[in-house]
């Protein structure tokens, strides 16, 4: 099944499901940070919520980011994710470790840890961008967002994500299903939901016994009224590029650049969220340089004349 998400209605459009089949996304995090069996677990669950997220947003040009400090080994996991699902994200620690539960399954509560927050912050093209934060519960992502849903957005949540690690440290499979609670929704619909998450089985399962049918024929399979919406595809997609980061190269003093360009001869830049690596020669360099110098220059004659006309 190639990575895709859906969203639907059902329990006559008073319970909002969404689904995403998000294999290939983590297997190219895993990749890009050679991520070892456990981190890429705990990041790729992340990745899986934060596409659902970012679906929720309203037009293109918004974006949510998500941070979460537990504590742990791994130490942070940013996430940034988009309205058309696409997302980006990392770990401080790509090989943190601990020892697996006595079931075997990978520990990711340990490697997260519980003692910290898990923070989501919306760029709504607005004046000031949103933030929400809430304690996490036990580090092992599902119910932590489940929690931060229901709280901070009062939105009565049920999340349930998996990621599959064969013993290769490739990805088996990975997903996460996410089940809101409209307002209007009556009691009979609370119960209906209850009785599908508790005979539902581990995300990362049902991806893989899905893996030749489809994310629409799953969530049409939950309910009786199931009403897809929307199936799109979604990907780990960064938005970086050579042009981006020599623009983020600008911003460095000039000090800075000549000490690239006369003892480095050269950069080397790596964008921390997809690992891209972005080689600058000493040529482009200088004339990063003598760009930048020319924009102070002129920045400065400007302050010059602004002052000089106040002072008459």
């Amino acid at each position: 099944m190639k990575d895709q998400l859906v969203k639907a209605l059902a329990c006559n459009n008073h319970v909002r499901l969404y689904a995403v089949c998000s294999t290939a996304m983590v297997q190219e995090a895993k990749d890009r940070f050679d991520l070892y069996p456990t981190p890429a677990a705990a990041l790729g669950r992340v990745l899986s919520v934060a596409s659902i997220m970012g679906s929720m947003l309203k037009s293109e040009q918004e974006m949510l980011t998500i941070n979460i400090e537990g504590g742990g080994p791994i130490g942070s996991i940013v996430v940034d994710a988009y309205a058309n699902g696409n997302v980006r994200g990392f770990v401080s620690n790509p090989h943190a470790e601990a020892p697996s539960k006595p079931d075997g399954h990978l520990n990711v509560g340990a490697v997260v840890g519980n003692m910290g927050v898990l923070t989501v912050t919306k760029d709504l093209s607005m004046e000031e961008n949103w933030s929400g934060s809430v304690e996490l519960q036990s580090g092992e992502i599902g119910e932590d967002f489940a929690y931060y849903f229901t709280l901070s957005e009062q939105t009565p949540t049920a999340v349930s994500v998996g990621v599959k690690v064969g013993t290769d440290g490739n990805i088996i499979s990975a997903g996460a299903l996410v089940m809101q609670i409209m307002p209007n929704a009556e009691e009979a619909d609370i119960v209906m939901c209850e009785h599908v998450l508790s005979g539902l089985k581990p995300m990362s399962q049902i991806v893989e016994e899905y893996s030749d049918a489809s994310m629409s024929e799953f969530v049409s399979a939950l309910f009786d009224d199931v009403k897809v919406l929307t199936d799109q595809p979604v990907a780990f997609k960064c938005t970086c590029s050579k042009e981006k980061t020599e623009e983020l190269l600008k911003t460095v003093s000039p000090k800075e650049l000549k000490a690239m360009v006369e003892e480095d001869k050269g950069a080397e830049v790596t964008c921390h969220f997809c690992n891209t690596v972005y080689n600058f020669s000493e040529d482009e360099l200088r004339k990063i340089l003598e760009e930048t110098e020319k924009n102070l220059e002129e920045t400065q004659e400007l302050e010059d004349h602004v002052v000089s006309d106040s002072g008459c």
